[in-house]
């Protein structure tokens, strides 16, 4: 059980806390990103499901019970996952590990959960309100089939151009799906309505799982409507939110859950995770202040990723710049450590860009649109996301007074992203809105 989870003592206390029976009804993962957060909460599922008689096959990996053998392909009528964020990634580094050694069972798998992972966000249970379904019916269908057909290729004998047409349709289909079913957004209140309906039924096997990943993007409405199945989850129902930080969860969802806490795992850790899931080369992969995992997974990712980190940093040290000669202005004297780490910290990632440096709000803008072809499809939450990893990696260094500028980010990057998601409006105007907005509350907290 959790034996493909490195270095997470969080899962021993969920092994411990399954086998004794003290697993609670509604659970928080809560820690950095590619912590395993999400692998964890797929193998309690998986665990929960589990119809194994014998005490040594239990939940384990190789488990031969039917339960587990379709939790294992994420092929459960009794799993639901949602949670908006990119996948073509993970997606495109698991095919790469796929077509360098196709013949191994676990590498196909690896590449079919990957998948999985995406088609769960459009799971019946959530398109029936969806009101573009009929636009992306046909790429959903196409995208069942190129499935059906990686669940059953024989690998050892099939010819590898077959393969690697297959593994490039799944791509270009999956980069389809992202772009046009908007996976970047926050969580809209229609799916929370449509999963708490689906947790009114009865379970197929034993127990039913609900995972909701990166909770913390959920608007108000979203919020509320999953408090109502918190404070009465069903009985034979497992919720699972996870998120970065535990303050990021509301009080009120929050004093339901049972919080277990997922830390950054060591260097040498995260290149075993690469070498042993990804069959990786670890020795190119550089450490960007973050997580290893992130960097290789970035690598694959299309549309200008290698640029997006660096212009993230240089973003917010432009931004911190921005704030501390207004603050300058103002006659404040003392600036926040924030502000100064913030700089100290990337302004040497920043300049890797050599961009012109400036203080003009419009000059910074313009750069980042034009740099990245006006952030276009996805790239616009992708990059305010990598913004906010920069920032969260800041204040954890810092002390708790510091939290506050975390949530300064956080509210203000889901405004934009939903502002441009659901709203349409432009990024430009977007993103000057959300410079202003950070640097205004920043100020505002620091003279209250």
């Amino acid at each position: 059980m959790f034996e493909n989870i490195i270095e997470q003592s969080a899962v021993l206390q969920l092994r411990d806390d399954i086998l004794s029976g003290r697993n609670a009804p509604s659970m928080l993962f809560y820690g950095p990103a590619a912590s395993a957060k999400g692998s964890a909460a797929l193998e309690l599922a998986r665990a929960l499901s589990c119809e194994a008689d014998s005490q040594t096959e239990f939940a384990s990996w190789t488990c031969s019970c039917s339960s587990c053998k379709r939790h294992r392909y994420l092929q459960h009528d009794d799993l639901l996952v949602m949670g908006n964020r990119s996948f073509i990634a993970e997606i495109t580094a698991s095919s790469s590990a796929f077509l360098r050694n196709p013949i191994p069972i676990n590498s196909k798998l690896l590449f079919f959960r990957s998948l999985r992972k995406m088609q769960y966000r459009f799971s019946p249970v959530f398109m029936e309100d969806e009101p573009n379904v009929k636009k992306l019916s046909s790429v959903l269908l196409s995208f069942d089939e190129g499935l059906s057909e990686l669940l059953n290729i024989d690998t050892a004998s099939c010819e590898k151009n077959a393969i690697e047409k297959l593994c490039k349709s799944l791509i270009d289909t999956a980069n389809t799906l992202e772009k046009e079913g908007k996976l970047n957004s926050t969580i809209p209140i229609n799916h929370i309505r449509s999963a708490s309906r689906w947790c009114m039924l009865a379970p197929n096997g034993k127990r039913k799982t609900l995972i909701i990943e990166n909770a913390e993007n959920m608007r108000d409405d979203a919020r509320n409507s999953l408090l109502k199945l918190l404070e009465e989850p069903p009985s034979s129902v497992t919720i699972v939110l996870t998120a970065q930080r535990r303050e990021a969860i509301i009080p009120t969802i929050l004093s339901r859950l049972r919080p277990y806490r997922f830390l950054k795992r060591s260097e040498a850790s995260e290149k075993e995770v690469i070498r042993r899931v990804f069959q990786g080369n670890v020795d190119e992969i550089q450490d960007k202040d973050g997580s290893l995992i992130s960097a290789y997974l970035e690598s694959f990712a299309s549309n200008n990723s290698e640029k997006l980190y660096p212009l993230a940093a240089w973003f917010l040290v432009s931004l911190a710049r921005f704030i501390i000669l207004s603050m300058r202005n103002k006659g404040i004297k003392v600036i926040p450590d924030f502000l100064n780490s913030l700089g100290e910290r990337y302004a040497p990632i920043a300049e890797t860009l050599k961009l012109e440096r400036s203080v003009k709000s419009s000059e910074i803008i313009k750069i980042i649109i034009t740099q990245t072809n006006k952030l276009e499809n996805d790239l616009f939450s992708r990059f305010l996301k990598i913004c906010l990893d920069i920032v969260s990696s800041v204040t954890r260094t810092l002390d708790s007074q510091n939290v506050m500028y975390n949530d300064i980010f956080i509210k203000y990057i889901k405004e934009a992203i939903t502002a441009v998601d659901l709203l349409n409006i432009n990024t430009n105007i977007a993103l000057e809105s959300l410079f202003y907005n950070i640097k205004n509350a920043i100020i505002e907290g620091y003279n209250g």
